[in-house]
C-alpha cells in the first residue's frame, strides 16, 4: 500500500495555501492523507450575503476544496483531476465561527473520482454536505502545472515505499 510522503504533504500544504482564492476566502487545507482532507475557514464579513448569514457560495468552495483534495492522495503522481459536479446541500445559516470541513474521497475509477465534503462548526454541527464528481485528466492539471503556475519549485515525491 502507498503511503504519502510527509514532505510531500507539508510542503503542498503550504504551497496550496498560498493561491490566490484560498488567500481572497481565508480557506486554509489544514490536513491531508489517503482519501481525507481537512480544510478550514474562520467566518467574516466578506463571507457574509447582503442579510448577515453566510453565503451560500463559501459553503460550495469549502466543500469543494476539501472534496477535491480528498482524493489527491488517491491518484499517481502525474494524474490530476477537475471537479465536473457539486451539490451542496446548505443545512444551516451561520453568522460567525470557523467552518471545519472533512472531505472524503468515496471512490477512483479510471474516468472519475466521487467524493464528499461535511462542512461542520466548532462543536460538530452539521451545516452543509455535498458531494463532488471529478473527472481524472491524465498529465494534465497535475502538480507539476501548480507549481509552475505558482513559481514554486517541484515538490518532494508524492509516495513513500
Amino acid at each position: 500500500m502507498r503511503k504519502l510522503n510527509p514532505e510531500h504533504k507539508t510542503a503542498l500544504i503550504e504551497m496550496v495555501n498560498k493561491a490566490s482564492y484560498f488567500d481572497l476566502l481565508g480557506i486554509k487545507l489544514v490536513d491531508m492523507d489517503m482519501g481525507s482532507a481537512k480544510v478550514e475557514v474562520e467566518l467574516q464579513k466578506r463571507h457574509m450575503n447582503p442579510f448577515g448569514a453566510i453565503h451560500g457560495g463559501i459553503y460550495a468552495s469549502i466543500i469543494d476544496t476539501a472534496a477535491y483534495w480528498s482524493a489527491y492522495c488517491e491518484v499517481d503522481e502525474n494524474v490530476g483531476f477537475t471537479s465536473i459536479d457539486l451539490n451542496v446541500d446548505n443545512l444551516s445559516m451561520v453568522k460567525s465561527g470557523k467552518i471545519i470541513v472533512t472531505g472524503r474521497c468515496i471512490r477512483v475509477g479510471k474516468t472519475l473520482i466521487v467524493t464528499e465534503g461535511t462542512a461542520a462548526d466548532e462543536s460538530g454541527r452539521i451545516l452543509a454536505y455535498g458531494t463532488s464528481k471529478l473527472m481524472v485528466l491524465h498529465g494534465r492539471q497535475t502538480m507539476v502545472h501548480a507549481t509552475e503556475h505558482m513559481g514554486y519549485p517541484n515538490l518532494p515525491p508524492k509516495f513513500i515505499d
